[in-house]
């Protein structure tokens, strides 16, 4: 196998194995509509083998960011369609990453009268709102019937963005400290129902959200990311055999439905942890090793060329480098990313970095 070679993850056909990682941006409008700036970041991208997109809210209460894009209103649908549409118009390939927030929020993001979470139990630290830095509050415990209602989210989110937007498919975000990764840990879960607990209760919302949506829009158009032992965002993961034990019972419980990908940031990428999960899915890996660090080119050829992964997630390079496939084939220089840029607005730092011909 090649970095640069085809390959087929589930139902969407990858012309190289160069997948842009899902990267909080938060160049949406203020009422979660992605525009045409949006648009023209990610159409920039287009011969990158795979963009999954930022992470998107399925309902208000789920949003997590002033300037993330929804998927709830006709508008941000409408919004995502311009995007699927100048993807697909520069031959490229586009899923959406839906993702609850859950904890990771505040009132005054989300417009509603709480934030939700598996458990009563705030972060520590303090929330970027429009009116500036504030604590996280408590969050709502999720009821059990209240679960079925978050499920359907991601559900009718799904079917928005592939059947109504033209999306080629959705990734369900299961990682970095966000709700379904809250589900995960027994420090951010202390439910004491068939969804807290063990192991397998801790990890049975995350497959029952995911086999729903897989029910929804075709396994094969769903991947699914997740980041054990990443420890983010007061998600703490800390016990290695509870970790095994959790994310075994996770990939046990999705590994039937035949989805397109399973997607791990790790930073240990080859290590006992990763490949085993690997094998226990049995189908594509698309492997991300780094949150505190830059993945290099050599180590994307290494990964693939020594079997560890069907496909890399590349972040920070694919912000910089818009073409970064024909700069890593060509072993081309690549532009520098900018940090102070990546949350910022506009243009700057989006789609101002220059492309080889330039």
């Amino acid at each position: 196998m090649d970095l640069f070679s085809p390959v087929s993850l589930g139902d969407l056909h990858l012309p190289n194995r160069v997948v842009m990682a899902p990267l909080t941006r938060l160049r949406s409008s203020a009422d979660g509509v992605p525009g045409d700036l949006v648009a023209e970041h990610y159409a920039q991208r287009a011969s990158l083998g795979l963009i999954i997109s930022e992470g998107t809210f399925p309902s208000a209460e789920s949003r997590a960011y002033p300037g993330q894009p929804g998927i709830v209103t006709d508008a941000q649908v409408e919004g995502w369609r311009r995007v699927a549409e100048a993807v697909h118009a520069r031959g490229g390939r586009i899923v959406m990453q839906i993702m609850n927030g859950g904890r990771v929020s505040h009132t005054e993001i989300t417009g509603t009268d709480r934030i939700v979470a598996p458990s009563a139990i705030a972060i520590e630290g303090e929330a970027h709102t429009p009116s500036g830095k504030v604590p996280f509050p408590v969050p709502h415990a999720l009821t059990t019937e209240e679960l079925a209602t978050v499920r359907d989210e991601f559900v009718v989110a799904a079917k928005r963005a592939v059947n109504e937007a033209g999306l080629d498919g959705v990734e369900v975000h299961g990682a970095n400290g966000y709700l379904l990764h809250e589900f995960l840990s027994p420090v951010s879960n202390q439910r004491e129902d068939a969804y807290g607990g063990s192991p397998e209760n801790r990890a049975r919302f995350v497959v029952e959200v995911t086999r729903a949506v897989a029910e929804a829009v075709g396994a094969g158009r769903v991947g699914i990311r997740l980041s054990p032992m990443h420890n983010i965002q007061d998600v703490v993961e800390t016990d290695i055999d509870d970790v095994k034990a959790t994310y075994d019972a996770l990939v046990d419980g999705i590994a039937p439905l035949g989805l397109a990908y399973l997607s791990i940031l790790h930073s240990n990428p080859t290590g006992e942890l990763v490949q085993d999960l690997r094998t226990r899915f049995g189908g594509p890996l698309v492997i991300n090793s780094g949150f505190g660090r830059v993945t290099s080119r050599d180590e994307a050829v290494t990964l693939i060329e020594q079997s560890h992964a069907d496909a890399v997630a590349v972040g920070r390079a694919a912000i910089a480098n818009p073409d970064l496939v024909e700069r890593w084939q060509g072993e081309h220089p690549e532009n520098e990313p900018n940090p102070a840029t990546f949350y910022a607005e506009g243009a700057e730092g989006y789609t101002d970095y220059p492309r080889l011909t330039a």
